[in-house]
């Protein structure tokens, strides 16, 4: 139901400012790849084994082809037994000491893990992930059906685009592949099919063990997959996080059964059971400190953000700037201007936001976090400040108005929209790291301590009192049915209609700051 969109970008600031790509004031993000251009990077390359006693030594031993390339700096392969029953475990161990008895290769680096008892390949990729710690990350198999060599031409991918993701496809011309299974190949294309039709994609081979993903990707997409429905679920979810994904053609040696291959029809069942768990699904973001699969989950309710862009539209000028964007929802319904930068806290909202400036030229994207004046945009004049749902998210919320206030040029306007009703405050509000709600006569309290003047007061959506109410203070709910999500979405038009008249506070209150020439105290 009526529900209150909040970017969440400054919640606990700290962990992310710390994790922030080391983003230095207003620098733009990415850089500039046409002036710096990168011409090397490294990989971690996770290895799923399970009983492969006979061919584990030779696929790894395949891998050192990486190391003869200018283009890998570093290759860190994890290798994973995932409980095998076989004689994996004593090859793997007869491989260790075959590569301790070498010179050592300063680009390799070698770490080995086992479970005790097998959990499938999901979890064996989960596990590797966990301990990657390099710009980008590749599975790769444990038998012999891909060849190492074509991952070079995947890194090269990521060295001349803005790439998110680089999947090796089979089935595109370029490459080779040994003749099997023509069934098999009927149902990839089947689930490939379905898989781009859910994702609005072109994919050619969505079952591709090749997947090269940038880490710190990979890692925010929440995997649940255990066996070989990885597949599907990381192309859904990369999809669904708007990442940049490229195909290249490679290499294919298929084994037949008798050659030890492993997946059968059960494991297509399950693929086409996770397309269709992962279409409806919106658990793209792992839990993190910043909210955002909450974000997610609000980003289905497009009609409910262009009501709240209608609002403050009128009072935006030409100069804009954004504090706490997130991934760029407002953003799209306020622009174009002559100047707009988006900024936030979040490098992987920053992500969203720099894919938006690819056709917006007149767009910057930045990191800034609202607590820290040297982090704003440094020479730019901006007559006006968005700041939507981010103040109640700090606890020095004069601060972080003053520091907008600073933002901008004399006479410009801030917008700042924040939650109405402290006998609201429950635990949805707990959940989203609200430090508080407030009376019109605090908020307008606060603003006057930072120096603006308070030009106008404008109350938001009062249809989504009962249901805010409902959910956090009687269900005691700490996030939002994507079900109440749909109805927000659908309902909006009339909750657009009834809002003014309806007798009660509303949700949130939208001041509109005057700057005036005065410099605020302190």
């Amino acid at each position: 139901m009526g529900l209150q969109m909040s970017t969440l970008s400054t919640t606990r600031v700290t962990r992310e400012a710390s994790s922030s790509r080391a983003f230095a004031g207003s620098q733009l993000f990415p850089k500039d790849k046409l002036n710096n251009k990168l011409t090397s990077t490294t990989l971690s390359v996770i290895v799923p084994v399970y009983n492969e006693q006979y061919l584990i030594e030779a696929s790894l031993e395949r891998l050192k082809v990486l190391s003869e390339s200018p283009l890998l700096d570093l290759i860190k392969v994890i290798v994973v037994d995932d409980g095998s029953s076989d004689g994996s475990a004593a090859a793997i161990e007869s491989f260790q000491k075959s590569i301790g008895s070498r010179k050592r290769d300063p680009k390799f680096s070698w770490l080995w893990l086992r479970h005790e008892k097998n959990c499938g390949k999901g979890a064996a990729i989960r596990a590797g992930l966990s301990n990657a710690d390099t710009e980008l990350v590749v599975i790769h198999d444990a038998d012999l059906e891909y060849h190492p060599g074509d991952l070079l031409r995947m890194v090269e991918v990521f060295l001349l685009e803005d790439a998110d993701a680089v999947f090796g496809s089979r089935f595109m011309s370029g490459g080779y592949k040994r003749a099997l299974f023509f069934r098999h190949a009927l149902g990839n294309k089947l689930l490939t099919f379905l898989c781009d039709l859910v994702c609005d994609l072109n994919l050619t081979d969505i079952e591709t063990c090749y997947k090269m993903v940038r880490t710190d990707l990979l890692k925010s997409i929440p995997l649940e997959s255990s066996t070989f429905d990885v597949e599907p679920e990381l192309a859904i979810k990369l999809a669904k996080r708007g990442s940049r994904i490229f195909e290249v053609p490679i290499g294919y040696s298929g084994r037949t059964y008798l050659e030890g291959k492993k997946i059968n029809w059960k494991d297509g069942m399950r693929a086409l059971w996770a397309i269709l768990r992962y279409a409806i699904s919106d658990r793209i973001y792992a839990t993190d400190e910043s909210g955002g699969e909450i974000l997610e989950r609000l980003n289905r309710a497009p009609r409910f953000a262009g009501w709240m862009a209608d609002v403050i539209r009128p009072y935006v000028g030409n100069r804009v700037l954004e504090v706490g964007a997130g991934t760029g929802n407002m953003s799209v319904h306020l622009m174009p201007r002559n100047l707009y930068w988006a900024t936030d806290i979040n490098p992987h909202y920053l992500d969203y936001l720099v894919m938006l400036r690819a056709t917006r030229p007149y767009m910057r994207v930045a990191f800034t976090n609202a607590m820290e004046a040297e982090s704003f945009p440094k020479e730019q004049s901006f007559d006006t400040v968005v700041c939507l749902n981010v103040v109640e998210h700090i606890e020095d919320d004069v601060a972080v108005l003053r520091n907008m206030w600073h933002s901008l040029s004399d006479g410009g306007r801030a917008i700042i929209l924040v939650p109405c009703g402290p006998w609201l405050y429950g635990s949805l509000d707990n959940a989203l790291g609200h430090f508080r709600r407030y009376t019109q006569a605090s908020l307008v309290k606060v603003c006057e301590q930072a120096g603006f003047r308070v030009e106008q007061m404008l109350k938001f959506n009062r249809p989504g009192v009962p249901a805010w109410w409902l959910n956090g203070r009687i269900l005691r709910r700490r996030t939002f049915a994507l079900g109440q999500i749909r109805m927000l979405n659908l309902l909006t038009p009339i909750f657009r209609i009834v809002d003014p008249v309806l007798p009660f506070p509303p949700l949130s209150l939208i001041a509109i700051l005057r700057k005036e020439t005065t410099a605020p105290a302190g």
